[in-house]
């Protein structure tokens, strides 16, 4: 394995020590690239929330950043590269082939590995969505480099390493992980733990055009129909406005009720900590935290959660954090915004009845505006 985990350990016997010298053939790779994750014309709002972080990592490196498209011909694709001038890039590589039109692994890592061992970046990031994850392995596996994946912050060492920052051992730890002498050093993170960068209206700079040289029979994987899951009843939580989560303080299945009722009032979105998601009273895809979503929406009740490393990772973006907890040194309130020690199986109940009466007069009304 490529990657190096800095932990507490003796000077001599640290990174510093561990850090060899960049092999020749390695000093050309240069900038940060952001890969624009585009799937039938739509763009992955991850992509440019990447490209925020990607050019606060470009400017500390004094490099440029470039977006990587890589989709079917027409319009949807160049207007993805063409956007990507707009969150912050300074140039941006083009990949469109008709062969390109649904992912498909072994089409993608062509794509992706070729324009890599042409232009040379010594950064590459990719969301950690379920196509960015399956593109981000192959990629790396194929380069032999390293991949830190669900990284909760980026930054740039004093000696110009990426230093990627994640969760391990359940969540409980916090480490930073180093590719050392392999490029590019490449690091996934998932939706919403970035801030959206602002989009600014820009002219188009560079962008350079890169034929495929790959026809359909080449590949082996065939897409035979394709199934939207759009009416699907999956949650929504990463991109909410509001979100209403309950754990085990709630202390029972049939009192997550209240979570539901309170996030129906408000038309917000409802989810849970990881131990309910366990003991099988909320479905998977309402876990937040690091195992689960990154969630960062304006308005956030947690009611009856500890608020361990786990959840926090998933929940420290968010505006405004009000918890709800009966132990008055619950973690949760270390990074809470608004801390209510109370019973959250009595708070709730009256919290709903407060925001009914006041909703009531506009039943279309919501709070986040």
């Amino acid at each position: 394995m490529n990657n190096v985990t800095r932990t507490a350990m003796p000077a001599a016997a640290g990174r510093a020590g561990a850090k060899k010298e960049l092999p020749e053939h390695f000093k050309a790779y240069k900038h940060v690239w952001v890969f624009v994750e585009l799937e039938r014309g739509r763009v992955h709002p991850v992509s440019w929330e990447l490209m925020g972080a990607g050019r606060r990592l470009a400017d500390r490196l004094k490099v440029n950043l470039a977006a990587v498209v890589i989709g079917p011909e027409g319009q949807h694709t160049r207007n993805a590269a063409l956007d990507a001038f707009c969150y912050g890039a300074d140039m941006a590589y083009l990949v469109s082939d008709n062969v390109l039109s649904d992912y498909r692994n072994e089409s993608y890592t062509k794509a992706l590995t070729e324009l890599v061992n042409t232009y040379k970046p010594e950064i590459l990031l990719l969301g950690a969505t379920t196509l960015g994850r399956d593109l981000a392995g192959s990629v790396a596996t194929t380069l032999s480099t390293g991949l830190t994946a669900d990284c909760t912050a980026l930054d740039v060492d004093a000696d110009g390493s990426l230093a990627a920052t994640r969760p391990t051992f359940g969540g409980s730890l916090l480490c930073t992980i180093y590719t050392l002498n392999y490029r590019p050093q490449m690091a996934t993170v998932r939706p919403r733990v970035m801030p959206m960068p602002e989009r600014v209206v820009r002219d188009a700079a560079r962008i350079i055009v890169h034929p495929l040289g790959l026809v359909e029979d080449d590949i082996v994987t065939k897409v035979l129909s394709f199934l939207p899951d759009r009416d699907a009843e999956t949650s929504n939580l990463a991109y909410a406005d509001v979100v209403v989560a309950g754990g085990l303080g709630l202390g029972s299945p049939e009192n997550f009720r209240l979570v539901r009722e309170l996030a129906t009032l408000l038309g917000a979105e409802y989810g849970c900590s990881r131990p309910l998601v366990q003991k099988g009273w909320v479905t998977s895809d309402r876990q937040i935290g690091q195992t689960g979503k990154t969630i960062r929406p304006k308005l956030y009740i947690a009611a009856g959660i500890s608020g361990a490393i786990q959840h926090r990772v998933g929940v420290e973006g968010a505006d405004l954090i009000v918890a709800v907890n009966t132990d008055k040194n619950a973690p949760i309130f270390d990074f809470a915004h608004l801390a209510i020690v109370s019973d959250a199986i009595q708070l709730l109940p009256a919290l709903t009845a407060a925001f009914r009466a006041r909703l009531l007069p506009n039943s279309r009304a919501r709070i986040a505006v």
